[in-house]
């Protein structure tokens, strides 16, 4: 479930992220830098005469979102990594606990060693003759 919510905000973040670049470049400056690039009419057509307040207030909201987003997906990632981390721990400490196997009557009862000697499998090759 909190991965679905780390997807939802990751869309959230990237898309503020692009608006928020768009709507800073396309701010007037006041010495005309790389707004007027990006046609310095345009946004007085666009939003108005208040075209300053518009994208001030747009940019302020913007950030906003943009830091809660980064907020909520630092605090996401560390609830998902908590989680796992848990969960194998949880793992770990129910495989130890378990009781150990009793051993079988048939293993009991096998001889533990012969008294004879183990033969090789096979005699080593004879070395090649040299002249």
């Amino acid at each position: 479930m909190v991965t679905v919510f780390i997807y939802i905000l990751t869309v959230v973040f990237v898309i503020c992220s692009l608006l928020l670049t768009l709507v800073v470049l396309m701010q007037r400056p006041r010495s005309e830098g790389l707004g007027a690039a990006f046609g310095g009419g345009m946004t007085d057509s666009l939003f108005g005469a208040q075209t300053t307040d518009v994208l001030t207030k747009v940019t302020i909201w913007l950030a906003g979102i943009f830091f809660a987003c980064t907020l909520g997906l630092a605090l996401l990632h560390a609830k998902a990594d908590s989680a796992t981390d848990l969960s194998s721990r949880l793992k770990a400490r129910a495989a130890a606990t378990q009781p150990a196997k009793p051993e079988t009557p048939a293993a009991a009862e096998a001889p533990a060693s012969t008294s004879t000697p183990a033969q090789p499998a096979a005699p080593a090759p004879a070395a090649p003759a040299t002249k």
